[in-house]
């Protein structure tokens, strides 16, 4: 029997993402208001807990302290991403939007130790398809412009004193590091486009802001941290991993951790993170913070996730991934000594009654090795049990050992989960990566099917009863197993995903379509080429639409700037004009990816329910 319902493990986390102050008094962290999930301030010795913002419309994801006196977040509207940035005065309690410019979205905040009470933002008000840098008097909300894009900059940093930086692409793909010298760029440094992923953009700047932090692969399958002197260009190796990438998945994902680990007084490197196939591992590259990680880690089982301090570096906050313990927080005062559990954020889970996720590595048909994730149910044999196929987004994601909600659902319900890495996928070095260069619809498929196949041959899944689920590009692969090997899945979940590729890169976002060139143009084609769009429309899920048999069931974010509602209607549509009943969820104050309760735990009732209908799983 279930042990769980849609709501215990999609309800809101009764804390989450935890940061402590400046001065080391205070806690900052998520918690629900108004069933949104806002900002909350506390003494972090004791004290009453107030909500310090007001969203009753979209939960807030991203916040950061800006002083003793302020915080920042970021929100946009009913997920358009089109975010700006708020300030909230904890003395007064007025919530100010510093950038109120309609249709405008900022890019990231950065506050820099060299100038206290200062915000530098990228914000394309003046024209949307170009981003210029400002500076924002936090306490004032002075908006002031530093630089104007004349058209051709993928983006600025403030480098030493007023010099600026500027990145921006060739028409190769590669993106080339210059000084802005006033609008007269003088190049420092190529990052190549063949490096892409990891080559994309500069990761952080030294404390001096004389030379910065980023990824290279420049002699090496996996990615190491460089220097880069911003005087000469010259390249130097500050830590490495034999077998392992930093983990970078940050820049798809904000809300998660750097893999720079910075001293939040000083801004000197303390630590960096890599993640391989299955755990993370933490390089400390500061004699004392190896002691305070050292600490740190004995705390839990699981693997340091978000990680705070004090300016002073001696009080620290501490959350954890997990499969089974998600996001458990601490708090550890180096000085002291001191030690003490904050919260759990899902304290209705029992860590025990949750399924273990376990790394296994699968061999696809062509010898390369895949790393994956299998979850099996607790309290059945694992033999010849209905499996969901889980694929992930990006394509230029991936899957770690972590706590999953919508796994964690499945095991429940009885599925075996797998969860394959897929060639394209970061993370496991770059020619794992690069092998998907020409290969949506084909190798990256049968990478899928491989390991269906490995659960089948391991006695794990039945294969008359297999699923196939993703979201954005895992959208995509689900409608290719639905389209191109209709034979194979039982069941076929597509949540925001691609199912043209002509028109999925044609509708980017007007500031995105000038930097495909390293991604989707290399990997997939440029429709501006008439034999690489022919070849692409050939491998879109809706020029085969005749051929899907699988029960189909399409979830859509009516908001989505990424993967347009467009690309879901017109699988839907298509459907429907053969009488082929389809099952389509729209959620109008959503976008590519569902943020808000109700619409969540919406979304999982209905897949609960389709596959249980689909697959038959036991009870």
């Amino acid at each position: 029997m279930p042990r769980y319902s849609v709501e215990d493990l999609f309800a809101p986390p009764v804390r989450t993402a935890a940061v402590i102050s400046p001065d080391g008094t205070r806690l900052a962290y998520l918690a629900p208001w108004r069933n949104r999930l806002n900002v909350w301030v506390e003494g972090l010795d004791g004290g009453e807990a107030r909500c310090v913002t007001a969203d009753e419309t979209r939960s807030v994801q991203r916040y950061e302290w800006a002083g003793p006196d302020h915080l920042l977040y970021l929100q946009d509207t009913g997920g358009d991403e089109d975010a700006h940035v708020f300030r909230v005065d904890l003395a007064s309690g007025g919530i100010v939007d510093l950038t109120p410019f309609d249709g405008a979205r900022v890019l990231g905040i950065e506050q820099p130790l060299d100038r206290p009470g200062t915000a530098i933002v990228q914000l394309n008000a003046r024209e949307h398809a170009v981003f210029d840098l400002y500076e924002i008097d936090v306490a004032s909300g002075t908006l002031t412009m530093l630089a104007e894009n004349p058209g051709d900059v993928a983006g600025f940093l403030r480098g030493a004193g007023s010099e600026l930086l500027v990145s921006s692409a060739t028409v190769a793909g590669d993106n080339l590091l210059s000084r802005w010298n006033d609008g007269d760029p003088q190049e420092i440094a190529t990052f190549l486009g063949d490096d892409f992923p990891a080559g994309l953009v500069p990761m952080e700047l030294t404390p001096d802001r004389s030379a910065m932090w980023a990824p290279s692969y420049r002699g090496t399958d996996h990615t190491q941290l460089v220097r880069i002197d911003l005087a000469t260009g010259a390249e130097t190796v500050v830590d490495s991993h034999l077998t392992m990438d930093l983990d970078n998945r940050s820049q798809v994902f904000p809300t998660l951790p750097s893999p720079l680990i910075l001293h939040r007084g000083t801004g000197e490197l303390l630590g960096v993170r890599y993640l391989g196939a299955e755990r993370q591992v933490i390089h400390a590259l500061d004699p004392s913070f190896a002691e305070v990680l050292k600490n740190l880690e004995a705390l839990s089982d699981g693997d340091v996730a978000a990680l705070s301090s004090d300016a002073s570096g001696q009080r620290w906050v501490v959350s954890f991934t997990h499969d089974r313990d998600p996001g458990v927080t601490w708090f550890y005062d180096h000085g002291t000594g001191e030690r003490r559990l904050l919260f759990r954020p899902y304290p209705q889970l029992d860590p025990e009654t949750l399924a273990p996720m376990r790394p296994v590595t699968i061999t696809a048909r062509d010898g390369l090795e895949l790393p994956s994730l299998l979850t099996l149910p607790l309290g059945v044999e694992p033999r010849s049990l209905p499996l969901v196929l889980a694929v992930h987004g990006g394509p230029w994601s991936r899957d770690a050992w972590d706590y999953a909600a919508g796994v964690q659902l499945l095991a429940d319900r009885g599925y075996a989960v797998l969860q394959v890495n897929f060639r394209g996928s970061i993370g496991f070095g770059r020619a794992h990566t690069r092998a998907a260069i020409g290969e949506f619809a084909q190798a990256m498929h049968t990478d899928l099917l491989d390991g269906v196949d490995w659960a089948v041959a391991q006695g794990y899944a039945d294969p008359d009863r297999v699923a196939i689920l993703g979201g954005s590009y895992g959208g995509y692969a689900a409608l290719v197993g639905a389209t191109f090997t209709p034979d194979r899945f039982a069941a076929v979940v597509d949540y925001v995903g691609v199912s043209d590729l002509e028109n999925f890169m044609r509708t980017q976002p007007d500031f995105v379509r000038p930097y495909l060139a390293p991604n989707w143009y290399r990997y997939v084609g440029d429709p501006a080429d008439p034999e690489q769009l022919a070849d692409m429309r050939a491998r879109s899920p809706i020029t085969r639409v005749d051929a899907i048999r699988a029960p189909l069931f399409v979830a859509q974010g009516a908001n989505d700037p990424r993967v347009v509602k467009a690309e879901s209607d017109r699988i839907v549509a298509s459907l429907r004009d053969r009488g082929v009943d389809v099952d389509y969820l729209v959620c109008d104050d959503e976008g590519h990816g569902f943020v808000n309760p109700e619409n969540v735990i919406a979304l999982w009732r209905r897949i609960d329910g389709f596959l249980a209908e689909h697959l038959a799983a036991g009870s």
